[in-house]
């Protein structure tokens, strides 16, 4: 009997310890008070979200105890946002306003995990199925239709993120919750990353080093992974797409389950296409490439932690295009090309205590980037024996392996009254290791950490952000080749480029500040202030030799110091149930901005570029308004204007700056019973000419492009299959946009695309 008492109080005990933190609630339309179906109900603080069923209701289980934020948005409804105090003894019952204004989405990159409308730094944000089904044939591509966001490019395998008119290692991208490491100083150097498997995009526009230390000067591009499936749930999807243009296609296939604490997530996807076609009918030899692609997740949570672990691999060959040439639609790159593979591991923890937590992320990279070339092109620079004739192409010209471990440490404080407050170390341990016969970078070991601290206070009509952050970086490079003396002792006609050892430290402090103000429910304002910094990469330090990919003879300069910027930002809004329209003005200070600049002198019929530093100034505005007019609410007209200049302190404009924009698009959705959710689209694009070119660059004309699409959804018993029909540049319009690499060659852009797309939801 004693055995069977302890027994009983033992259970009654350990159900209090392990009872189970519930929440459950129904969202209603607060008009009609009939329940709102598939609405999102989200915890952004615990990462966690629910959508409602047919009767309105929702239910969250294991949940940890404390105050959390919590988010309900539904299409057609006011974005509520609130807190909820867990263990709650009551029920959270909810009534949605209906509204024409579209619904909001919680912002991930920024630290507080906030609707748009809270923050106090504007963010763009955008659903990569909004991107795909405007026509993006790439993640770069698609990327670049985001406001203030174009796209630097080579063909259009090679695509790298332009905001603001600066690129390369002053933006840095986030994919995973980690910071993506691949070699992104070159031009040449694409992303990487297949738009599969990526929910949204959001960018951050302006120095981000607070948060994300070096290589934010000049925003961050943050990608969002594909959500796992709701609790008790499963999900899959199979999509397939085809492109006119580059004769391209595409497949991507997905599979989801979800339980109460365990998730999995796959995804793999396969996309080829051959060269494409410019306006005047004529194709841009090896601009061909082809990709695979897998995802996969794990996640796991109850009330104490959660976590998510990651995998991404991708394999990419990308023709680099040289000339005009062979005319056909194969799809396997010629040579020179590019090989590269990149493995992306991340883990995710996160340890939820009363009223606060602690976020560890961990990231293991490995980026393996191949350059295949025709070997005769050199027969003028060595001697080809005969026995590596019989393997031209076999064997990478370049191979680089770059490993990246980096972390993430953060600790979100217990609110101090209206103060939120997080701390954490940040940091990076980089190897670059070369096995090709050719090097762009010496072989080099790069070492970073980062501490900082920001907080932000909230109130009636104010809400007020800062931080600091100090950060270091230690760059150890080894020395490759031989010096002039010792010339004697090589093969007779061999020549090798010398690159002294390189050991340099590199630091700063910076730090931000912004405060936002509502003057109605309808206006309100946002101004930043913040400073950030960017450490040379190795190319700038230690570059000596031809850079083939770029057709220049680059020379780096071991001094060259931090770059060092301090941005302005200033955005006006305003929105009410007809209209909405926004203005971002922005100033942008660089010293020490480090750039290439031609010498004048040639080393073998390659052009010298010697990177140097100046003082760099860079303005601008982003300007848009949205109407839809109530009770019209499923026609929409959106316009937009872009513009950037950047300038050397000596008055010389710098190089890529994008050329001013105007687009404006009408668009329709209807809702139907036989086809769900359609939609149509005709835009306009009308680029400027650029006439502010730097002294190696010529101006570029202007041009206007045309593009139009629809699409909707079949209901087909409880699985939906989605159809889209897009065309860009409709009437075949012949031009050359600034921002191409191809543009010294006169080699024109894509003409006329069409793209078909057809998703299966199951």
């Amino acid at each position: 009997m004693k055995t069977k008492i302890l027994f009983l109080l033992f259970l009654a005990v350990n159900s209090f310890i392990y009872a189970q933190n519930n929440l459950q609630g129904t969202v209603k339309n607060l008009v009609n008070g009939e329940p709102v179906i598939g609405a999102t109900v989200y915890l952004p603080g615990l990462e966690k979200g629910e959508l409602t069923d047919l009767d309105g209701k929702f239910m969250f289980k294991n949940l940890p105890t404390g105050n959390h934020k919590i988010v309900i948005s539904s299409i057609g409804f006011s974005t509520f946002s609130g807190e909820i105090s867990i263990p709650s003894s009551a029920g959270f019952d909810l009534s949605l306003k209906p509204s024409a204004i579209e619904m909001e989405e919680v912002i991930i990159s920024t630290p507080f995990h906030q609707l748009q409308s809270d923050n106090v730094m504007r963010v763009a944000r955008e659903n990569v199925s909004t991107l795909t089904r405007k026509g993006a044939i790439t993640l770069t591509d698609g990327i670049s239709q985001i406001e203030g966001v174009e796209s630097l490019t080579t063909g259009l395998g090679i695509g790298k993120p332009v905001i603001r008119g600066l690129s390369s290692n002053r933006v840095l991208v986030y994919t995973q919750g980690v910071r993506l490491e691949n070699q992104q100083y070159g031009d040449e150097h694409g992303l990487g990353i297949s738009s599969k498997g990526i929910e949204s995009v959001e960018v951050i526009k302006g120095p981000a080093s607070l948060l994300y230390g070096s290589d934010a000067i000049g925003g961050v591009l943050y990608l969002n992974p594909e959500a796992f499936a709701s609790t008790n749930a499963s999900k899959a999807e199979i999509e397939t797409n085809y492109f006119s243009n580059t004769q391209g296609y595409q497949g991507s296939a997905m599979a989801a389950t979800s339980g109460e604490k365990l998730k999995f997530i796959a995804r793999g996807s396969y996309a080829a296409h051959s060269d494409y076609e410019t306006g005047d009918g004529e194709r841009v030899t090896n601009t061909r490439f082809n990709e695979k692609d897998f995802k996969a997740g794990i996640g796991y949570q109850d009330q104490k932690y959660k976590g998510a672990l990651r995998y991404n691999y991708n394999r990419s060959n990308i023709g680099i295009p040289e000339e005009m040439g062979l005319q056909n639609t194969d799809k396997d790159p010629l040579l020179p090309y590019q090989e590269i593979d990149n493995h992306i591991l991340s883990l995710d923890n996160k340890l939820y205590f009363k009223n606060s937590s602690l976020d560890f992320k961990v990231g293991y990279q490995f980026n393996n980037r191949r350059e295949y070339e025709d070997e005769h092109a050199h027969e003028e620079e060595e001697e080809i024996h005969e026995e590596e004739e019989d393997n031209v192409g076999e064997h990478p010209a370049l191979e680089m392996h770059l490993e990246t471990l980096n972390y993430n440490l953060k600790y979100n404080f217990p609110r101090f009254g209206k103060f939120e407050t997080i701390a954490g170390i940040q940091g990076m341990y980089q190897t670059n290791t070369n096995l090709g016969e050719e090097i762009l970078i010496p072989e080099a070991t790069t070492t970073d950490i980062g501490i900082f601290v920001t907080t932000h206070l909230h109130l009636e009509k104010w809400d007020f952000q800062g931080g600091l952050r100090y950060d270091f970086r230690n760059l150890d490079s080894e020395e490759f080749g031989h010096h002039e003396h010792e010339e004697e002792e090589l093969d007779p006609g061999h020549e090798e480029e010398f690159i002294p050892a390189l050991n340099r430290d590199f630091n700063s402090i910076n730090g931000a500040i912004g405060a936002k103000y509502d003057f109605s429910e309808s206006i309100n304002a946002r101004l930043n202030l913040a400073s950030g910094f960017r450490a040379p990469n190795l190319a700038e330090l230690t570059s000596n030799g031809a850079h083939h990919g770029a057709n220049r003879y680059e020379i780096g300069d071991s001094s060259l110091d931090n770059e060092q910027n301090f941005q302005i930002d200033l955005s006006v809004e305003y929105r009410n149930e007809h209209f909405e329209t926004y203005v971002n003005l922005f100033h942008n200070t660089i010293k020490d901005y480090i750039y290439l600049n031609p010498t004048g002198e040639m080393i073998d019929n390659d052009l010298v570029f010697q990177y140097t530093q100046n003082n760099a100034s860079m303005y601008g505005s982003e300007i848009g308004a949205h109407i839809h007019p109530h009770p019209l609410d499923w026609l929409h007209w959106e316009t937009g204007f872009e513009m950037v200049h950047g300038e050397l302190e000596d008055g010389q404009n710098l190089p890529l700056i994008p050329a001013n924009s105007l687009t404006n698009t009408f668009r329709i959705e209807l809702e139907g019973e036989i086809v769900k959710k359609k939609y149509a689209f005709l835009r306009l694009e009308n680029v400027f000419d650029q006439n502010r070119v730097s002294p190696f660059e010529t101006r570029t004309g202007g041009y206007s492009l045309l593009g139009a699409g629809f699409g909707g959804t079949f209901d087909l018993n409880g699985s939906d299959l989605q159809f889209t029909i897009n065309g860009n540049n409709l009437f075949n319009k012949t031009y050359i946009s600034h921002l191409s690499r191809l543009k010294p060659d006169n080699i024109a852009n894509i003409g006329r695309n069409i793209s078909v797309a057809l998703n299966w939801f199951l």
